[in-house]
């Protein structure tokens, strides 16, 4: 008895639009002498587009971002050159929206008809939000074991110069290494649950202490702010950009030289909070060429981010000075 085959379902029109519109896949066709473009419903709502309107390829590319228009425009125009299968991801702009698309087709006039070629295009947003999430994770981790081998490379010579002995070094040592770990613990996201992550100057005073010869509120960095809580919202961003400054300073700045201070102090202005980060006496300060590297991209990251504030920098020969602004609400949240 020879068994039977099964055959390959038959799809109907409405079955592969319900599979379609499960998967998120919209369709589009693309006269290559007329430049008409057609989509589907789902193309439409994913391209921004009111339904039903005329649409070319060449008004649809009005809507791609900047920095991928003239890439995409080239890679359509190629793809009637391109044997088999192509993908193009790219990005578009829906009002302040920004969403990434993969457009895949058939090239060399594969399967072409009536001068008309097909293909989908998928939303990837999420896809790439998380390839950018990831990016930027280890581009900061990479940035913080850096800043970790020059901190402990500053903070043995600043042991150093104050040991009687080598047990007292080690001792010291030790001791600031492990402040440094209690402050790596606050630049990281606290448990929700937590609450309020820790009153402003308790946070300086975990950061800073590691830096000082005698430790914070003691030594040579003075710390003056008002008492008031950091909610755990804020507590990360807060914590990252003093570390960051802190970093910087123990490898540039008054923190780098024996006769260095510094002074963290507060106001109030309205509704906002002002932070002052205040360097004397280390080496001559200048204002740095260019964007900055990835540690100035990470601060201004987190101050616009997590903290909604803004930060300003000024370079006088005596020192550095930094201002740190954030509504008091977005701080205390």
């Amino acid at each position: 008895m020879v068994q039977e085959i099964p055959k390959a379902h038959e799809w109907q029109p409405e079955q592969l639009r319900r599979a379609n519109i499960a998967a998120g896949v919209a369709l589009w066709a693309w006269n290559v002498d007329t430049d008409a473009f057609t989509m589907d419903d789902l193309g439409f709502n994913l391209w921004g587009v009111p339904q039903g309107e005329k649409v070319t390829f060449e008004k649809l590319s009005a809507r791609i971002h900047p920095a991928d228009r003239d890439r995409v425009r080239s890679a359509f125009n190629a793809t009637r050159a391109i044997l088999g299968s192509y993908e193009i991801d790219f990005r578009i702009l829906i009002g302040d929206e920004v969403r990434w698309i993969a457009a895949r087709g058939q090239g060399e006039d594969d399967g072409i008809v009536g001068r008309t070629m097909f293909g989908i295009f998928l939303d990837v947003t999420g896809r790439k939000q998380a390839e950018e999430g990831h990016e930027l994770l280890a581009g900061e981790m990479s940035h913080r074991v850096k800043n970790l081998l020059a901190i402990a490379s500053g903070l043995t010579a600043i042991s150093s110069r104050a040991a009687a002995s080598t047990e007292d070094m080690a001792r010291e040592l030790t001791e600031r290494l492990t402040a440094l770990g209690r402050a790596h613990d606050l630049v990281r996201p606290l448990p929700n649950g937590q609450g309020d992550a820790a009153l402003l100057g308790d946070l300086l005073s975990v950061l800073l202490a590691p830096y000082d010869d005698m430790g914070a509120f003691k030594g040579r960095i003075r710390v003056a702010v008002e008492r008031m809580g950091v909610g755990e919202n804020a507590a990360t961003g807060l914590a990252l950009v003093l570390h960051e400054l802190a970093t910087n300073s123990m490898k540039y700045g008054a923190l780098s030289s024996q006769s260095g201070t510094l002074d963290v102090s507060s106001m109030n202005e309205g509704e906002d909070v002002i932070l002052t980060w205040l360097e004397h006496g280390g080496p001559e300060v200048r204002e740095p060429d260019g964007e900055g590297g990835f540690g100035s991209k990470l601060v201004q990251r987190s101050v616009s981010g997590n903290l909604g504030g803004t930060i300003d920098y000024e370079w006088p020969q005596s020192g550095l000075i930094v201002t740190l602004r954030v509504n008091r609400a977005r701080l205390t949240t």
